[in-house]
């Protein structure tokens, strides 16, 4: 079975569609552009800040306009290891991931689910047309397994949100 086809079909297809972009920490040029480019394929306000994270806002479904802005917040890096026999280029690869009865894992290498499958819930919610949502503002920081680059020098002038999920 494919990852693909897991249920919720939106979640493990947005995971497996990051998890084809090179992430590791300090690297994260691609992801980037890949978040940027969700983002405006879906018309949303896509922008980064300063240090490079990304952030994208869409605005409440009808009748969710009054209340509290709701932040959203993953991490796009991933921790970058794998088996000592395998061969594999974190820098050029995208992750392999296997369905192994109820488990999905990778092929040799972690995963990449801290923190892609938070990116992948909030790709899904933001490109949702059915579910009902107040103002959201997705944060999705850099660098958090090295250095916390991108939550350390986050700019929070950015965002109007009073709740933040993370």
């Amino acid at each position: 079975m494919s990852v693909r086809n897991l249920e919720p079909k939106a979640l493990w297809n947005h995971f497996a569609d990051l998890n084809a972009v090179p992430r590791p920490s300090k690297k994260e040029e691609r992801v980037i552009q890949f978040m940027l480019d969700f983002g405006k394929s879906l018309g949303l306000e896509t922008k980064t800040d300063a240090i490079q994270n990304v952030i994208i806002k869409k605005p409440a479904t009808a009748g969710m306009e009054n209340r509290t802005t709701l932040i959203l917040q993953s991490h796009l890096d991933m921790v970058h290891q794998k088996n000592g026999s395998t061969v594999f280029d974190f820098d050029q690869q995208g992750i392999e991931m296997l369905v192994d009865r109820d488990w999905v894992r990778a092929n040799g290498t972690t995963l990449g689910a801290d923190n892609g499958i938070g990116v992948a819930a909030i790709m899904a919610l933001l490109a949702s047309s059915d579910i009902a949502h107040p103002a959201l503002e997705a944060m999705f920081t850099i660098d958090e397994e090295t250095g916390m680059t991108g939550a350390k020098k986050l700019d929070g002038s950015n965002y109007e949100g009073k709740i933040l999920l993370n």
